[in-house]
């Protein structure tokens, strides 16, 4: 009871709101100006308002810049992009998260160096790196091909987002929910390839209700590291899944230590009869631990404490 009170006090409240505009002078002209002007180890929640527009930038936020929320004009109209594929996917994304604290909406973050570009051969080229704990994703898009988002550590939280991409699109060690979000696989390849190394590690990737189109087959996912761990819950597969489902990857020789989960997903991409035998049926108990949000990624309520940008 009393819990629920401090939840209802400590809903962020945004302190402050700066503009991103390209064609006014009152307004900052490039996202990074915007993210710059914010105060080193900021501690309320500032909101930079991003107006419609291609932002052809490279944006990163400073782990010092915490506490802001990047709030755009639609996934499709607010959209901040870069074509580098230079180094790895950790050094080339487009746009990279190292503060904690942090909120997105109604935005869209794009590698452009194999769209558009089909004689390219397809390499990394990420369309967003992230880091830093307690990050939360709303409405928006992430577009690339090979390694689109890069998921890397901590805990992430993304609803009624669009994500697009072939090989790996979906990767990293990080501890995620993926509520409602529309998958989309451009071309043959791979979903998820999620690194969790060792038992102990409490990293994941959890799908709850999203929806996978496409216009090419692929799998669900492969394992990055040995004790992978990802999970399709209620989700709508089309069909273009690989009957299989599944592939060992790092995990070869050693799948029972992956978690590749599958439940109440429905569509004709799902329960194939020829899915690896190799995919985990987890207690009911197990199955909560994971796919509950306060359970799984919001034990401290870090969600509820966020500003509402509904």
């Amino acid at each position: 009871h009393s819990h629920k009170t401090v939840q209802e006090k400590i809903q962020g409240k945004i302190a402050k709101t700066i503009v991103v505009h390209q064609n006014d002078t009152r307004a900052f002209p490039t996202v990074q100006k915007a993210i710059d002007s914010v105060p080193a180890n900021n501690n309320v929640w500032i909101r930079i308002l991003v107006k419609a527009g291609t932002y052809n930038e490279k944006v990163t936020v400073e782990k010092n810049k915490t506490f802001i929320v990047l709030q755009g004009e639609g996934m499709t109209k607010s959209v901040i992009q870069w074509g580098e594929v230079a180094g790895s996917a950790t050094q080339n994304a487009t746009f990279t998260l190292h503060a904690e604290n942090f909120v997105a909406a109604d935005i869209g973050f794009k590698n452009t160096y194999n769209i558009g570009y089909p004689q390219r051969r397809v390499l990394q080229a990420s369309a967003a790196t992230l880091y830093a704990d307690k990050a939360s994703f709303y409405r928006c898009s992430f577009i690339s091909v090979q390694d689109t988002l890069t998921d890397l550590h901590n805990r992430h939280y993304f609803k009624d987002c669009y994500i697009e991409g072939a090989v790996d699109f979906i990767w990293g060690q990080g501890q995620s929910v993926y509520q409602e979000c529309l998958i989309n696989a451009s071309r043959r390849g791979y979903i998820v390839a999620q690194g969790r190394e060792s038992p102990n590690d409490s990293n994941g990737f959890v799908f709850l209700s999203c929806s996978i189109v496409g216009n090419a087959s692929v799998y669900l996912g492969r394992a990055y590291r040995t004790y992978s761990r990802v999970i399709f819950k209620d989700t709508n597969m089309t069909n273009v899944i690989e009957p299989e489902g599944w592939l060992a990857w790092h995990a070869e020789g050693k799948e029972k230590l992956t978690t590749f989960v599958e439940v109440g997903c429905f569509g004709p991409g799902a329960n194939n009869p020829h899915r690896v035998k190799w995919m985990k049926q987890l207690s009911p108990t197990e199955l909560k631990s994971l796919t509950d949000i306060n359970i799984f990624i919001n034990q401290d309520r870090w969600i509820e404490q966020q500003p509402n940008v509904q």
